[in-house]
């Protein structure tokens, strides 16, 4: 082998190689980014538009669909999820993996400045890359008044909207930062509309009036020696607004303070937001994909620190950090490598029992570090970061490095054995199995091919764990033929080496021979090792699921609450007692303690989080939360679950979407699926988006155009004076020389709708009317919310399964038990579909499926093309039902043990196992057809095959089991996300291992008798 006596010729350049490997590896780990789980997201952008009380109906028709039409052809868009509730529209656009999502951000605001046109007092849209979920959610802070500071903390939305917001957003990796919980200023003209009316004044020429007084610039003019500036100060201050002349009559102004009065004033609460129990701004933190959370989570924490210094404090205010990511992200790599370095030292004790030399086992185990460090080295050179995922690779690839370099050793001990010098027992002991090993390599790097080319989550998700197998595998290949064979030339000497298991390699290699030596026992072997595994698995496979929940110590939870209701109901109802039942356990009355919460209510509903004092009672909280703390409420319910370590895709919710043209059949149609799926599913959580009826109190009033048009109005003229009395009618903005604040005009507060109808009001032609001579009042209801789905108006039903129902369980039950109920429901044009992790687990199954049957079809090519047999290659390959058996038999007695389910990190673990199990197999049927060739019967080549390659496939498999070993018992922060793949691959192996054994002697000795003896003089390699 010319590697091999490259390295013997120049042991010192192999040294300096090995040095400076390890110093560049060293350098390249210290540069990675950490991060929990490689990003899985789907490129995100996210369109938000406010709409001061606008219903859902005309949010949805003035904002959302313009929108959604300009939108509605971006280049590479997968899906567009729009939501149109109070005062707001909201639309996530989902990309194709893999998109460029800088040009993807350009394109869309391009064509938002495309939409026509928006009203007058709606916002700008504002574009974000990445969801607006709170499930992307990476920290919660409260921002709270110190002790002392009386002033209301929902005076200083200013100060955290316009100072802490925008510092935080300013952070690279911060998607967005959304405070809630404060209430902004604007400018009120509060009128008496009997006053106006008795008067004359008609209140739609206000906004008119006002809106001509504005600061304008005259240009400038050069006077003598200077220039000077012409303005004219136009712009009232709010103290002379009540000034403003509306009329002029009879030698007589008419001012706006005659009819109403100005005031600088905070806006209406539109919810209420609260920490540990007290009023509280609390914000969540969005991060952009892509980023390491570690070091934006630092700048975050960095920045709050400054901001407190610099703004809180001097305000009398201090913040609290409820949840951080970085704290599980932290516990979990330190798991991961703490089992990575037991797995390692498991590892060498055992090649120290093999060898039973220190020189030997010191050799073999320099592959560990050398493999890893090149892994660091590639994983940097390819933007990769250190996360569960890789480090779990590196555990994983512990084991797997040592197999070359046991192979080549115990050749090379072996011609040592046998009386050769040592540099010759280098050279041959190399030379002799580097095929083997380039076979076995090469196909347990092929394998994942088609896992890095996958496009979904699942590439993104494992692109990580192939790259650092990987390397390490290409990595311990050279050092098996390169580094190992100089190390022995020189560390070994001329120690006599001896091998105290050889009577056990015998022993067993005279009880397989046996065990195969008729051709009746040899196909009942074939047939039963072939055909069984087959049989097991397909009876035990356990149904698949999508992606483990972790084991965060944080628990969000959302409640659904009765349409219709107000803010101030909802404090009163609903947070407060939340609060209250919360108290306890706050203060550390009751057990388990809660380190932090909040609790808020916005929009159309409540939602809260909390963080457990001790990280292991946070299971047992939940239960007490969902079960006492968040029951009882009437027309309300929720659930608490923990928030999943993958974010908003990681969750085990399922979307069956209903759409159809006719709103209200979307609604019966919801309601009969919702009955279906609690009694179906009994235990899981089922929310719908929107609600269930059409709830929303609604006063709709139906103008009389005669009339109108009689009195001098247009409808336009009464829609400005129904906003007017009701949330108020927005004139323009107001600029105090700091900011920009909205002036609206609104009417006295009114308490029954009759009062509302009898308001009397002046027009144009001079009479009085009142509003019920304009318009004719419906009492009615209308939605609380509008979602749309592609377009299409949809109403969404989000199941949950309860814990231990796997997700393929779930979604069967909704296909064959809900789904025909549901369409039955709907009309003609109904459709049903799931989207969310049901639709992300469908495309994984059949990616992940594809993947495996491709990978096998490499390893059918590749292992024939170097053994250029196409017969043998199929013997190898019948070694894979034995350990597919082996692995799903692992994950049922895991599941059975620690609730592990076969998720998509599990099922990745199958192919994996197609690279490892072949090898053994590859060194037996190489070794069996070296013999043959060199003039050995085929029993005898047989024979010689195992007794030779026992003891490294022994040991190989041993130390693989050993290393991997700690990641399947050991408990802790992370261990969810692989230990039913450590499960998988550690049976897998085992029972691979134990019946190749037999399996493959039985397939090779196959037609042996019709073989003539050899005829030659057979010398042992």
């Amino acid at each position: 082998m010319p590697l091999t006596r490259l390295g013997l010729s120049n042991p010192v350049a192999v040294a300096v190689g090995c040095i400076l490997l390890v110093i560049f590896g060293l350098l390249s780990l210290s540069r990675l980014p950490i991060q929990m789980t490689p990003n899985i997201d789907r490129p995100t952008i996210s369109v938000s538009t406010g709409w001061r009380a606008a219903a859902p109906a005309e949010i949805e028709s003035e904002i959302i669909e313009p929108q959604e039409n300009q939108l509605r052809d971006v280049p590479g868009l997968q899906r567009m999820i729009s939501t149109a509730s109070q005062g707001r529209g909201s639309i996530n656009l989902e990309f194709d993996v893999g998109a460029d999502l800088n040009r993807a951000l350009i394109e869309v605001i391009n064509r938002l400045n495309q939409v026509p046109r928006y009203p007058a007092d709606a916002s700008e849209p504002t574009v974000r890359v990445g969801s607006d979920q709170f499930g992307d959610t990476i920290a919660w802070f409260s921002i709270r008044p110190m002790e002392g500071n009386d002033r209301p903390i929902i005076e200083y939305h200013d100060l955290v909207e316009e100072v802490v917001k925008e510092r935080l957003e300013r952070l690279p990796g911060v998607s967005s930062a959304n405070p809630r919980g404060g209430r902004p200023f604007e400018v009120r003209i509060t009128f008496d509309p009997y006053q106006a009316a008795t008067i004359g004044v008609d209140l739609t020429r206000i906004g008119l009036a006002l809106g001509e007084n504005n600061d304008v610039s005259g240009g400038f003019r050069e006077v003598g020696r200077r220039q000077y500036t012409l303005r004219f100060a136009g712009q009232y201050e709010i103290a002379d607004i009540e000034n403003l002349v509306l009329e002029w009559r009879e030698g007589r102004p008419v001012y706006l303070g005659d009819v109403a009065t100005v005031e600088r004033t905070m806006r209406d609460a539109t919810g209420v937001m609260t920490q540990n129990g007290g009023p509280s701004i609390s914000m969540n933190i969005i991060s952009e994909p892509g980023v390491n959370v570690l070091e934006v989570m630092a700048d975050i924490q960095e920045t709050m620190a400054e901001l407190q210094e610099s703004h809180l404090e001097p305000n009398g205010l201090y913040y609290v950090q409820v949840s951080d990511d970085t704290i599980y992200i932290r516990q979990s790599v330190a798991m991961v490598a703490t089992n990575l370095l037991l797995g390692m030292s498991l590892a060498i004790l055992v090649l120290w029992w093999f060898f039973r030399r220190l020189r030997a086992t010191l050799m073999v185990a320099l592959a560990i570090p050398l493999c890893l460090c090149f892994a660091f080295l590639v994983l940097d050179s390819v933007d990769r970061t250190l996360n569960v995922i890789s480090l779990a690779g590196l555990a994983f690839a512990t084991g797997m490095v040592l197999d070359a370099a046991i192979v080549v050793l115990e050749n090379i001990v072996r011609q040592r054995e046998m009386g050769r010098a040592p540099l010759e027992a280098s050279d041959r002991g190399a030379g002799q199995v580097w095929g083997a090993l380039l076979a076995s390599t090469a196909t347990t790097v092929a394998i994942f091919v088609p896992v890095i080319f996958l496009q979904d989550e699942a590439g993104q998700l494992f692109a990580d764990l192939a790259v650092v197998i990987s390397a390490a595998i290409v990595c311990s290949l050279l050092v098996a033929i390169v580094v190992l064979p100089a190390a022995s030339y020189r560390l070994l000497g001329d120690a006599e080496l001896r091998d105290r298991h050889g009577h056990w390699w015998q022993a067993v290699t005279r009880r397989i021979m046996l065990l195969t030596d008729t051709p009746r026992r040899r196909w009942g072997w074939i047939g039963g090792l072939t055909l069984v595994p087959l049989l097991i698995g397909a009876l035990l496979i356990p149904p698949a699921d999508y992606l483990p929940e972790g084991q965060r110590n944080f628990v969000f939870g959302f409640l659904q609450t009765p349409s219709g209701m107000g803010p101030e109901t909802a404090e009163r109802e609903l947070i407060d007692p939340i609060n209250e039942r919360l108290r306890p356990y706050i203060e550390g009355e009751k057990e388990p303690k809660i380190a932090n919460s909040f609790v808020g209510f916005f929009g159309t509903g409540a939602f809260m989080g909390f963080r457990a004092e001790n990280p292991r009672e946070v299971d047992r909280m939940m239960d007490i939360v969902n079960n006492e703390v968040l029951a009882g409420f009437p027309d309300t319910f929720g659930r608490a679950n923990r928030s999943p370590i993958f974010g908003g895709r990681g969750s085990r919710s399922i979307d069956v979407n209903l759409q159809a043209a006719d709103f209200e059949d979307l609604l019966e149609a919801g309601q009969v699926g919702f009955d279906l799926v609690q009694r179906e599913l009994p235990g899981a959580t089922v929310r719908p988006q929107p609600g269930l009826e059409l709830a929303e109190p609604e006063l709709r009033l139906r103008p009389d155009d005669r009339r109108i048009a009689e009195l001098g109005w247009t409808r336009g003229d009464v829609a400005t004076l129904i906003r007017a009395l009701g949330d108020g009618a927005f004139l323009g903005d107001y600029f105090d020389g700091d900011r920009r604040l909205d002036v609206i005009l609104r009417g006295e507060s009114w308490l029954t709708p009759e009062e509302f109808m009898a308001m009397p009001v002046a027009t144009p032609s001079g009479r009085m009317a009142t509003l019920g001579e304009l318009t004719e009042l419906e009492r009615t209801a209308g939605p609380n919310q509008i979602r749309r789905v592609d377009r299409r108006r949809t109403m969404t039903l989000q199941v949950t399964p309860p814990s231990g129902v796997p997700m393929e369980t779930a979604i069967e039950i909704l296909q064959q038990q809900v789904e025909p109920a549901i369409r039955q429901a709907l009309p003609p044009d109904g459709v049903v579909t799931y989207r969310g992790t049901a639709e992300a687990l469908g495309e994984t199954l059949r990616n992940l499926g594809g993947s495996f049957l491709l990978a096998i079809v490499i390893l059918y090519l590749l292992i024939s093309a170097l053994f250029r047999s196409f017969r043998d290659s199929i013997l190898v390959l019948m070694t894979i039902p034995m350990a597919t058996v082996g692995g799903i038999v692992a994950l049922r007695l895991t599941g059975w043990i620690t609730g592990q389910a076969m998720d998509m990190l599990t099922m990745i673990g199958f192919v994996i196992l197609l690279g490892l199990v072949v090898n053994n197999a590859i060194l037996l049927v190489y070794r069996a057809r070296d013999g043959e060739r060199e003039g050995m019967s085929r029993r005898e080549a047989v024979e010689t095959a195992v007794r030779l390659r026992l003891r490294p496939i022994l040991m190989s498999t041993t130390t693989s089991l050993f290393g991997m070993m700690p990641l399947l018992l050991l408990p802790g922060a992370g261990t969810e996300l692989y230990r039913g793949l450590a499960a998988v691959i550690v049976g897998g192996m085992a029972v691979s291992t134990l019946f190749t054994l037999i399996l493959l002697p039985s397939l090779l000795r196959v037609n042996e008798e019709k073989q003539p003896a050899a005829s030659s003089e057979v010398v042992p390699a």
